[in-house]
């Protein structure tokens, strides 16, 4: 399996490149956006997105992130992130998010399914975790529908909203990837 391209039935999952720097300070720019992500400060620049561009061609070829752009297959067309950031207690976290004219077709759960796989077949993974803040429950439905389960809550820093926010934290290892809940208990 190619660390650098991760193929769905709809989407090509590669590295950030140069040309997508417009598209990702667009998209991930808009508040709606940047306001359920930690890392990204709103207003959200191109010279952000450059040194996203940059930092993540760095981490990948230390293998502390795999950060992968959401592509279109059939048009090209540049629609959000999905990535793996190594923590410091040696979990991957899974992360992603689309712009908002791509919100609601799958786009999230196809490429967080197929980025999860990776961490787990491809660097072998045993378990990965993420979270989302409590006003965004999509974020949640994605993780569940991948097999995430509840592994506890905490206030995380959101660069975007200038404070912290409630986070609830998720948890999903290898042998429940793909498995759905059932009357709120992993499979």
């Amino acid at each position: 399996m190619s660390r650098h391209r991760l193929e769905t039935e709809r989407l090509l999952l590669r590295p950030p490149e140069e040309s997508d720097v417009a598209l990702i300070a667009m998209l991930a720019g808009d508040y709606e956006v940047s306001k359920n992500l930690a890392r990204v400060p709103h207003p959200y620049t191109e010279g952000d997105a450059q040194s996203f561009v940059t930092r993540s061609a760095m981490q990948r070829a230390q293998g502390t992130a795999f950060p992968f752009a959401i592509i279109r297959k059939d048009s090209g067309l540049y629609l959000g992130g999905c990535g793996l950031h190594l923590m410091d207690n040696g979990l991957f976290e899974l992360g992603y998010w689309l712009g908002r004219p791509h919100w609601g077709r799958g786009y999230a759960t196809e490429a967080a399914r197929k980025v999860a796989g990776f961490a787990f077949h491809g660097l072998r993974a045993v378990r990965l975790t993420a979270g989302y803040f409590h006003d965004n429950p999509a974020s949640g439905r994605v993780l569940e529908k991948l097999g995430f389960r509840p592994d506890g809550a905490a206030n995380r820093d959101c660069l975007a909203r200038g404070h912290t926010v409630y986070c609830l934290d998720m948890l999903l290892e290898r042998e429940n990837f793909g498995r759905r809940p059932s009357n709120g208990q992993a499979a």
